[in-house]
C-alpha cells in the first residue's frame, strides 16, 4: 500500500521579557493576550479536536489529527505550553504515544533548542543546540528521537554531520536542497566526509505549496486526490510527503484544520497513513543523495535572508540592508562572551563548553554550582539565543523581533560582569549602520535603547511588583513571580532568589498610596543602599494584574450596588455602563447629595482598567460643582484633577464660559 506523511512544523518565536521570564500583553495579537495565546487557540488546540462537517455545515464528528501528522514542537514553545495550555500540550505527548502504538514509531520529530540557522552557527554552537533538542525532547516525549527537524530546513554538510554524530537518523529537506531527489519520495543516505550516515527525505515541493499557499485548503476532495498515486505507479514502495508550517491550520487559513481533518479522512484506508521513522524502518535508503550548496526552505539565495539584504521580502520597495548589521554586531558580541566564558570558566565549571552541553536549558542548572558558575551558564544560553532566526526573516526590524534577540543580548552581555558597559557600547556602535524602513524607528541602536536596554534590573522590577501587592493586596502575593522565587514580601522588605542562577536578592521598599499606573514603589538594595524609583508600569505584568484584580474586588462593593453587580455578573449590563451608572448615582443632583467616598473608589476603578471618566459623569460633576455653595466645592476639590479639569478652574477670576 502506498504511504502518505504529512508533516507539520510548530513553532512560535519565543516573547517573554529575558528578564523576568514572563510573556507580556503583545496588543498587535488584540483581543487575545500574546501571539502564542492566539495561536494555540486557532491552531494547537484545534488540530487535537477538529470538526468534521456534513453538507449542511453541522459537526458530524471530530477528528485528531495530530495522531496521523509527522510533527516537530519548538521546545521554547513546548516549554510555553506545558504552562499555559497544558491540555494542549498533554495532546501533542499522547499523539506520540498512539502513533508509536499504532505504526511502531512516533510521529514527533526532535528541533535544535533554539530556532537558529545551524549553517551559520560554529561547530560547537551546532552541537550544543542539536544535544539541547535531544535532551528536552527526551525529557518530554520519554523516547530517544530517531529525526530532528532543521530550522527553516537550514543545511550544509557539517550540520548534517552534527546530526548523525548525535545519533540522528533521518532529517527532511526541500527538493531544491538536493541535487537530485531519490525517486518515489523515498529516502536517501548522505555519506559525510567524517563517514558518518544520515538518511534524508525530501518531500513534495508543489504538494506542500498548495497546501500552504494554494487552493487544496478549500477543497479536501482535491487535496485528498492529490495524495492518491494512480494504480499503475504503485509497483514497489512509494511514498508521498508534504511539509508546512504546522500554523498553517487553523491559524495562517481560518478554519482550514478541518480541510485537514476532512482529506486525512478521505484518505484513510486508501493510503497508509505513517510518520518518516516507521517509513524508514521499512524502507532503509539505498541510493545516495547530495547537498546543494547551503541552502533553507524560504530563501531562494541559500541563507542569505539572515545574513544579507538578497530581496526575500513581503513588501515591495523596502529595504533589508539592516541585516547584515545585526548579523555583524551580534557575531561579535559573541566572540566577546564566548572568550569571558573561556576565560573565568574554567575554575568554576572544569570543562565549561562540556559543562554547557550538559544543561538543560528548559531546566533550572545544576544547584551544588556557584551562583558565579550558573551565571555564566546564563551568558551562554542567551548568546544562543540570540540568534533566534525570525530577527532576520521579516522585512523591517521594528517589529516584535528584532528587539527580543537584542534584549537577549542584552542580558547575556550584562553577565559579563565588569566588561558588561564595554560590550553593550561595542554593541551599540555596531547596531548603528543597520536603518529601519520608519525613520521614526531610526537605527538599529535607536532600537537597543528605546525598547531593550532598562532603566531597573528584572530583580528590581519584581520585587516592587512584590511590594506593592504586599502593600495593597497582601493575599494575592504569589510564592513566584516569573523567574524569581518569593521568599520573604512585605509592605516594607522584600527577598528573592533568582530560580535559574540561584541569586539572591534584597530590598527595602516603599509604597504609595492608590493603586494607578502612576504609584510610587522605592526599592532600596540592601547590598549596595542604592534606592530605585519605579511605577506599576514598571513591574511585571502578574504582578499587575494580580494587583488590579485583588482591587478591583475589594473597590466593587462600595460602587456598584447588588443589582449593577447582578447585571455585571450575567453579563446583561456590561462593566463599563455599570460604573458609568453607578457614579451619576453617586453624584446625585447637587453637591449636598455626592457621595465623595464612593466617587473616589470609582476614579480608583477607571484607573485600575485605564478608562476614561464618562462624558455624562464629567458633565455632571461640572455642572454640581460650577452650582455649589463655597463649602461644598471646598469638599469636593480633591477630586477635580481625578475628574479631568485644571486646577484653576476654582481659582480664576474668570467665569467659565
Amino acid at each position: 500500500m502506498q504511504s502518505v506523511v504529512i508533516h507539520a512544523h510548530f513553532y512560535q518565536p519565543p516573547r517573554e521579557d529575558p528578564w523576568t521570564e514572563v510573556v507580556e500583553r503583545e496588543h498587535s495579537a488584540a483581543p487575545w493576550h500574546d501571539w502564542n495565546r492566539r495561536i494555540e487557540e486557532e491552531c494547537y488546540r484545534a488540530l487535537a479536536a477538529a470538526r468534521l462537517l456534513d453538507s449542511g455545515g453541522r459537526i458530524r464528528g471530530l477528528f485528531n489529527c495530530l495522531e496521523y501528522l509527522s510533527f516537530n514542537v519548538g521546545p521554547t514553545l513546548l516549554e510555553w505550553l506545558e504552562g499555559e495550555a497544558p491540555a494542549t500540550y498533554a495532546a501533542l505527548l499522547e499523539a506520540d504515544r498512539t502513533s508509536r502504538a499504532r505504526l511502531g514509531h512516533g510521529n514527533a520529530l526532535a528541533m535544535p533548542y533554539h530556532h537558529v540557522i545551524l549553517p551559520l552557527a560554529s561547530r560547537r554552537d551546532k552541537v550544543t543546540e542539536v544535544r539541547w533538542g535531544i535532551r528536552d525532547f527526551e525529557r518530554r516525549f520519554g523516547r530517544t528521537p530517531e529525526g530532528m527537524w532543521l530550522p527553516e530546513t537550514a543545511v550544509d554538510e557539517e550540520t548534517l554531520d552534527v546530526l548523525a554524530q548525535e545519533g540522528i537518523r533521518f532529517t527532511l529537506l526541500a527538493p531544491h536542497q538536493v541535487v537530485e531527489a531519490p525517486l518515489h519520495g523515498l529516502p536517501g543516505a548522505f555519506r559525510t566526509r567524517s563517514g558518518r550516515r544520515i538518511a534524508i527525505f525530501v518531500y513534495d515541493g508543489d504538494l506542500a505549496h498548495d497546501v500552504a499557499f494554494g487552493p487544496l485548503l478549500r477543497d479536501a476532495t482535491a487535496w485528498a486526490g492529490r495524495m492518491i498515486l494512480p494504480p499503475d505507479d504503485l509497483a514497489g514502495p512509494k511514498l508521498v510527503s508534504l511539509a508546512t508550517d504546522g500554523e498553517t491550520f487553523g491559524h495562517h487559513h481560518k478554519y482550514s484544520e478541518q480541510a485537514l481533518a476532512a482529506a486525512l479522512e478521505r484518505v484513510r484506508g486508501q493510503v497508509r497513513l505513517e510518520n518518516f521513522a516507521s517509513f524508514l524502518s521499512a524502507h532503509p535508503p539505498h541510493d545516495s543523495v547530495h547537498l546543494a550548496p547551503p541552502s533553507s526552505w524560504s530563501c531562494a539565495h541559500g541563507l542569505e535572508r539572515w545574513r544579507a539584504d538578497c530581496g526575500c521580502r513581503m513588501e515591495a520597495g523596502t529595504s533589508q540592508a539592516w541585516r547584515a548589521p545585526l548579523r555583524s554586531a551580534l557575531d561579535w558580541l559573541k566572540g566577546e562572551l564566548d572568550r569571558r566564558f573561556e576565560t573565568e570558566g574554567p575554575p568554576l565549571l572544569g570543562d565549561p563548553w562540556a559543562v554547557r552541553d550538559a544543561t538543560d536549558p528548559g531546566q533550572a542548572a545544576d544547584p551544588a554550582l556557584s551562583v558565579r558558575a550558573r551565571e555564566l551558564l546564563e551568558l551562554q544560553r542567551n548568546a544562543l539565543r540570540m540568534f533566534t532566526s525570525c530577527a532576520w526573516f521579516f522585512d523591517d526590524p521594528g517589529g516584535l523581533e528584532v528587539p527580543q534577540v537584542l534584549r537577549y543580548a542584552a542580558l547575556a552581555a550584562g553577565y559579563a560582569g565588569d566588561e558588561a558597559p564595554r560590550l553593550v557600547e561595542g554593541l551599540r556602535e555596531r547596531l548603528e549602520s543597520g536603518r529601519s524602513n520608519d525613520p521614526a524607528v531610526g537605527t538599529l541602536g535607536d532600537l537597543l535603547d528605546r525598547r531593550v536596554l532598562r532603566t531597573h534590573t528584572g530583580a528590581e522590577r519584581a520585587a516592587a511588583g512584590l511590594a506593592a501587592l504586599a502593600r495593597h493586596a497582601p493575599v494575592a502575593v504569589p510564592l513566584r513571580l516569573g523567574v524569581f522565587e518569593v521568599l520573604q514580601a512585605s509592605a516594607e522588605s522584600v527577598r528573592i532568589r533568582h530560580l535559574r542562577t540561584g541569586a539572591e536578592s534584597g530590598y527595602r521598599a516603599a509604597v504609595g498610596e492608590g493603586v494607578t499606573d502612576h504609584l510610587q514603589i522605592r526599592i532600596t538594595d540592601e547590598a549596595s543602599g542604592m534606592a530605585h524609583d519605579l511605577t506599576l508600569t514598571d513591574v511585571p505584568e502578574p504582578a499587575r494584574e494580580l494587583l488590579r484584580r485583588h482591587v478591583q474586588a475589594r473597590l466593587i462593593p462600595d460602587v456598584l450596588d447588588p443589582g449593577e453587580r447582578e447585571g455585571v455578573a450575567a453579563g446583561v449590563l456590561a462593566y463599563g455602563d455599570a460604573l458609568r451608572n453607578a457614579m451619576l448615582r453617586h453624584l446625585g443632583e447637587d453637591a449636598a447629595h455626592t457621595d465623595p467616598a464612593a466617587l473616589g473608589a470609582a476614579l480608583e476603578l477607571l484607573a485600575l482598567d485605564r478608562r476614561p471618566v464618562p462624558f455624562e459623569v464629567q458633565t455632571r460633576f461640572y455642572r454640581i460643582l460650577m452650582a455649589a455653595e463655597p463649602s461644598a466645592r471646598e469638599r469636593l476639590a480633591p477630586m477635580l484633577a481625578r475628574f479631568g479639569f485644571a486646577p484653576s478652574l476654582l481659582t480664576s477670576e474668570e467665569a467659565p464660559p
